[in-house]
């Protein structure tokens, strides 16, 4: 069971649960694979509501890293999640989300995840 204080999701591939979380070393691993400097920067570049199926694969491989799963990224490549692309996309969302507290909404970039919480990626950030 996932728990989303701890920034935790469950998702479904091939009807099998994983936990999946952006921990730190899953976010290190993220900013490296994505070519950003800081986490910052990496909350930043989802900010305009827009990802690559490239970003949302390296999403989701670092979230299944970081809930425990060894998995290769040709592994991680073979994984079917429910709807297919709206599957992938949702389960990128919550990442984000429980990770940011904030999620991607279309072309209205971050919005908070909660009424009344922050946009800011970060508590008490800009």
């Amino acid at each position: 069971m996932a728990n989303r204080h701890r920034g935790e999701v469950t998702a479904h591939f091939g009807g099998k649960p994983y936990r999946l979380c952006l921990t730190l070393g899953a976010l290190a691993e993220l900013e490296d694979r994505l070519g950003e400097e800081d986490i910052l920067a990496l909350a930043r570049r989802f900010e305009n509501g827009r990802i690559s199926a490239r970003e949302a694969l390296a999403v989701i491989a670092a979230g299944l890293r970081g809930g425990g799963h060894v998995l290769s990224d040709a592994e991680i490549d073979t994984l079917t999640a429910g709807e297919s692309v709206p599957g992938w996309l949702g389960i990128v969302i919550d990442l984000l989300q429980a990770a940011f507290g904030v999620a991607v909404v279309g072309d209205e970039g971050l919005e908070p995840a909660a009424e009344g919480a922050s946009s800011a990626p970060f508590p008490g950030g800009g």
